[in-house]
């Protein structure tokens, strides 16, 4: 979430950045979350928080095997930057391993009336009751754009631009990366709603703690369980 500068209110999402800097969703069935916390699921879900240079080197180091001076030799930067990413992306691997209470539960049923409060906040454009959902520190992301926000103030306020009027959120039938998620579907033709991106949701205690919109991901909804198109209810 480091690697550019946040996202004001009111400003333009820019262009889309090149698909190794982010963490595609990874599907696993929700049932098989629930039953067993494996290595390889909280592997993925701690990836998506590194930055693309502290990401490469816990792959290039910890996963590959490659020493220090291969991995620099790779990156095209230094064995005291590597060493330095390395120590990083570890120290952040850790504090997601230490939070692992508040990773995605679909059995949990405060996770599941917190996310059922946020559909419903989300699909009303009520932006008093999101306010009330969000941590403090709460970010948003919209891959593959650099566009990001950390802070319910500027979060709310994005959201309350209005750009989400009229768009609804669908629960997937399987998680993404060991995380809640849900299809956001917006107007479009023929009075339907398009698919529009696979919503990654994060929860920390009572509260939602981040939130990522996959952007271009429609080709992707059935294999989440998703409807194609959703009919507008009047």
């Amino acid at each position: 979430m480091d690697v550019s500068p946040p996202a004001r209110p009111g400003a333009p999402v820019g262009r889309p950045v090149e698909a190794q800097r982010w963490v595609e969703p990874a599907a696993d069935p929700a049932d098989e979350v629930a039953r067993r916390d494996t290595v390889r699921l909280a592997f993925i879900a701690a990836l998506q928080h590194l930055s693309p240079q502290q990401r490469a080197a816990v792959v290039l180091r910890d996963v590959l095997g490659f020493s220090a001076a291969e991995a620099a030799n790779v990156l095209g930067s230094s064995v005291a930057s590597v060493h330095s990413a390395l120590a990083r992306a570890r120290r952040a691997l850790a504090a997601a391993r230490s939070t692992a209470a508040d990773r995605f539960d679909p059995t949990d049923a405060a996770q599941r009336a917190l996310l059922a409060d946020y559909v419903r906040a989300f699909d009303a454009h009520d932006v008093p009751a999101l306010a009330k959902l969000l941590h403090d520190d709460i970010e948003m992301s919209m891959p593959p754009f650099a566009f990001w926000a950390r802070g319910r103030d500027d979060v709310v306020t994005l959201f309350a631009q209005g750009g989400c009027v009229g768009a609804r959120l669908v629960a997937a039938s399987e998680a993404a990366n060991a995380t809640a998620t849900f299809g956001q579907y917006r107007p479009g033709a023929d009075g339907v709603l398009e698919p529009f991106g696979l919503v990654l949701v994060e929860t920390r205690g009572v509260r939602i703690a981040a939130f990522h919109t996959f952007l271009f991901t429609a080709h992707r909804f059935v294999a989440f369980g998703l409807p194609p198109r959703l009919a507008v209810v009047s």
